[in-house]
């Protein structure tokens, strides 16, 4: 990529803006390419830095925070959520997740329990209804899925949903959220994923 991270001036802050087509390892070192230069503004300059475009994992925001702020005295802001789920969506984004950080939750979640995780959940087991799943990335289950699943929960409209039965009211993808009706849940459906009309599609 020619230009992975752009800097511009605005009256009251520095903009870093990361292309959302970069990789992490792509954006680091550009980044680190362009500190240098950016420190130089900072002689007598103490103008906050807001770091936008791509949609970053909270462990990236920090890792780039780091590498600001380790050369230059500043405060640093991202407009990536830090949260997931339909609160914390500031923008929806298309990113294939071909591969993903997975976590894996070994049995069967109950009511009242819920799970968190920034990328692919995969659940070992049901995840029954009044139970929470929610995942930045893809979220699969390989019983029924009775309970909350939100895929896709910083954006991304590529994440799918995939489980071995659908018997849920409701399913979330990105900020997209599909009521189910009661019919619905007659049919053996055991896929979900968010097609050019931005509607939640079953399979």
């Amino acid at each position: 990529m020619r230009n992975p991270v752009g800097i511009s001036m605005k009256k009251d802050e520095i903009v870093i803006r990361i292309s959302e087509k970069a990789t992490y390892d792509e954006t680091i070192q550009c980044l680190n390419k362009k500190i240098p230069a950016l420190k130089k503004l900072y002689k007598a300059e103490k103008t906050p830095i807001c770091v936008s475009g791509k949609v970053l994992k909270n462990k990236e925001i920090e890792e780039i925070k780091k590498i600001i702020t380790d050369e230059i005295d500043v405060d640093v802001t991202f407009d990536s959520p830090k949260t997931l789920g339909l609160h914390g969506i500031k923008k929806v984004f298309e990113e294939e997740i071909n591969t993903s950080e997975t976590k894996f939750y070994r049995g069967s979640l109950r009511s009242g329990q819920k799970i968190e995780f920034e990328g692919s959940l995969v659940i070992l087991g049901d995840l029954n209804g009044g139970a929470e799943a929610i995942a930045g990335e893809n979220i699969v289950v390989l019983g029924i899925l009775r309970g909350l699943a939100h895929a896709g929960a910083k954006g991304n409209k590529k994440a799918i949903i995939a489980t071995n039965g659908i018997g849920c009211p409701q399913l979330r993808i990105a900020n997209i959220v599909k009521e189910i009706e009661k019919g619905q849940l007659e049919e053996p459906y055991k896929f979900a994923y968010v097609n050019d009309n931005n509607e939640i599609i079953l399979e």
